[in-house]
């Protein structure tokens, strides 16, 4: 088997490492580590992530820690591109998710979701299953709120690595999603994925942007219209920062 880690290539955006790849090597790269039941995590890195990383020391770590860092906002791949990956499409966390289900359902691979309300998924599973009828899902979890326990830690790991999957979907949001796989890295046998709010998209829960949005990089302000309340702060403030600490990238490499 390839030492996929060889041939792993990153540019660094505002000091966050992100992979350069398609959604397709993406699949692939996680199908490959599924198959061994490798213990490894990949983080979905947004506008909002890569200006995190710079605030939190914790979450940083996070991030460089992963096995893959995908560009998932519009404008982090516009930055692969001007930092000389010229063909660096998105690779976002709600279609990622269903690249690999549509994998899955034809390789015979089993996915866990972890993350989420009960409605949520049992509406998420009636949805995968509609699309993709011989999909294996081994397993759906909707994590306490709180911290959980010691004891219901260990209890999640053991139902996770019992039920055989070989990736674990998680939505938990961010920051705590990252936080979360960086500490199971090496307890939970499986490839863990953090997709934000993909579960409440795809179970129909919360409205995703129209495609010619998401393809000319409006998703945001679509979901700023939909959540005004929670998401002002983080588009309106870290979308500022973000473009500030672009410009000032591109102005040093320059130099």
């Amino acid at each position: 088997m390839p030492d996929l880690s060889a041939l792993r290539h990153t540019l660094p955006v505002l000091g966050a490492r992100i992979d350069v790849l398609s959604a397709d090597t993406a699949v692939q790269r996680i199908s490959t580590w599924a198959q061994g039941h490798e213990s490894r995590y990949v983080c979905i890195c947004n506008a909002h992530s890569v200006v995190t990383t710079q605030q939190d020391p914790a979450f940083a770590a996070a991030v460089a820690g992963a096995d893959m860092a995908t560009p998932d906002g519009a404008p982090v791949a516009w930055m692969l591109r001007r930092l000389g990956a010229a063909q660096q499409p998105r690779v976002s966390g709600p279609d990622l998710m269903l690249d690999y289900c549509a994998h899955a359902s034809r390789t015979g691979q089993s996915i866990y979701l972890f993350g989420s309300t009960p409605d949520t998924l049992a509406g998420l599973q009636a949805e995968l299953l509609r699309r993709w009828p011989a999909l294996r899902i081994a397993g759906a979890e909707s994590p306490p709120f709180r911290a959980p326990s010691a004891e219901e830690d260990t209890a999640s790991v053991q139902r996770i690595n019992a039920s055989g999957a070989g990736t674990v979907w998680v939505s938990l949001g961010c920051p705590k999603q990252e936080l979360w796989m960086a500490a199971h890295r090496g307890r939970v046998q499986a490839v863990m994925v953090g997709v934000g709010a993909a579960f409440d998209f795809h179970a129909g829960t919360v409205s995703r942007a129209p495609p010619w949005m998401r393809d000319n990089g409006l998703e945001w302000l679509h979901r700023l219209a939909s959540e005004p309340g929670r998401l002002w702060r983080r588009y309106m403030v870290t979308n500022t920062a973000f473009l500030l600490g672009a410009a000032r990238q591109l102005l040093v490499s320059r130099r």
